[in-house]
């Protein structure tokens, strides 16, 4: 976005999305950085969020984001249980976002992604292991637990149970 574009969105107290965005920005959604796909589709980062293909993931919700080779390489979080504040996620198949001019958007990514992390730390487990990550979400600071590949999900299950229980009677 020009910055004379920008000056004008916040003059007017509204937000200027590029031509072909298709998604519809909350009313107090603020745009970030933006860049287009080789495809020429819109990839969007706003204060709530990273938009691609036609919809928004929340910060919270992109387990990993690399920048290389040109591309913006994103990992999306699904919840796959939950136990009180503690969620158990599982990863989506990356997807691949070739940006031959991406402007601040990798940047932006990388630090909002990085920004709503609070601690994070690694749990081996006797068939594998498990990040836990604390993150800020709209509801609050939620625990994460990203279980690694072959890990038993009783094992994890079990673990993140346990911590749930923890963290009631704290």
């Amino acid at each position: 976005m020009k910055f004379t574009e920008r000056l004008a969105s916040v003059l007017l107290g509204r937000e200027i999305t590029p031509d072909g965005f298709t998604g519809t920005l909350e009313d107090e959604e603020r745009v970030l950085a933006d860049a287009r796909t080789r495809a020429g589709d819109v990839v969007l980062a706003t204060d709530l969020g990273l938009w691609f293909g036609g919809r928004r993931v929340p910060w919270h919700l992109i387990s990993k984001a690399t920048w290389a080779n040109g591309a913006l390489s994103v990992v999306e979080a699904t919840e796959s249980a939950r136990h009180g504040s503690v969620v158990v996620l599982s990863d989506a198949a990356p997807v691949r976002l070739a940006l031959p001019d991406p402007g601040r958007l990798p940047e932006t990514v990388h630090r909002r992604v990085t920004g709503v992390i609070t601690t994070r730390q690694h749990h081996d487990l006797p068939s594998g292991g498990a990040w836990f990550v604390q993150r800020r979400t709209p509801e609050g600071i939620e625990v994460h637990v990203r279980p690694d590949p072959g890990t038993d999900p009783d094992q994890v299950r079990t673990l993140a149970e346990g911590i749930a229980e923890k963290l009631g009677r704290a």
